[in-house]
């Protein structure tokens, strides 16, 4: 009898956790809130370094105590290798969305347009998104017909398929800067013999010529 009650209560507990950490993983922020205050010069950007193949979503919106004037912001969304992504000017909000074609910064940019009355920060509230928090999850339900745990689930393995793409990426990454540090390190070991061998060169060419000199002045 307790033996059975013992492994009931280790079958349970397990079970526990786990939904535990399913709740977990369902309530926990998919996107990221950034605010940003523009002066009423100049500009101000914000930056992640994204991989290839990767969707990014992301919300602008002008937040303005005076709800008789909105200012009117421009932004402009550039890759890394400076493709425009995404150019409007004269708006309160927007949103951009696209598919990463190369790894790297994607850069955006925010600043207050010059014709804009009145003075002061001027403060935008982006929601960025990328990768499975992207994702139109509800679209996705609607389609497989499925809900509840299942979608949850669906979730949770869409999560772990962004974490193994990220690993898989980071890996990548490593590879190449071990590659680029084994390569500059024999450049340098390469470098530091050449300067060797021209310092003995010129060493003994001092020698030689010293040598010479003190034998033609008779001195040795």
């Amino acid at each position: 009898m307790t033996g059975n009650a013992n492994m009931r209560r280790a079958v349970t507990f397990p079970s526990f956790l786990f939904v535990i950490l399913l709740w977990g993983l369902s309530n926990a922020p998919v996107g990221d809130a950034i605010w940003l205050n523009l002066p009423t010069t100049g500009t101000k950007c914000v930056s992640e370094e994204i991989q290839s193949n990767v969707v990014v979503l992301a919300d602008y919106v002008v937040v303005s105590e005076d709800h008789g004037h909105i200012p009117t912001i421009s932004v402009k969304v550039t890759s890394p290798y400076g493709n425009n992504l995404h150019h409007t000017e004269n708006v309160t909000h927007g949103q951009f969305a696209f598919t990463t074609q190369e790894a790297g910064n994607y850069l955006a940019c925010f600043w207050t347009d010059s014709h804009t009355p009145g003075g002061g920060e001027v403060s935008v509230n982006i929601d960025w998104k990328t990768g499975i928090a992207a994702k139109d999850w509800e679209s996705v339900a609607r389609k497989e017909k499925i809900e509840g745990v299942e979608l949850e689930l669906r979730k949770l393995e869409g999560a772990v398929e962004a974490i193994h793409e990220n690993l898989l990426y980071l890996r990548s990454r490593e590879a190449e800067m071990r590659t680029v540090s084994e390569t500059t390190n024999g450049r340098v070991a390469w470098f530091s013999i050449m300067s060797l061998g021209i310092c003995i060169s010129v060493s003994g060419l001092q020698v030689w010529y010293l040598k010479r000199f003190f034998q033609k002045k008779k001195l040795i």
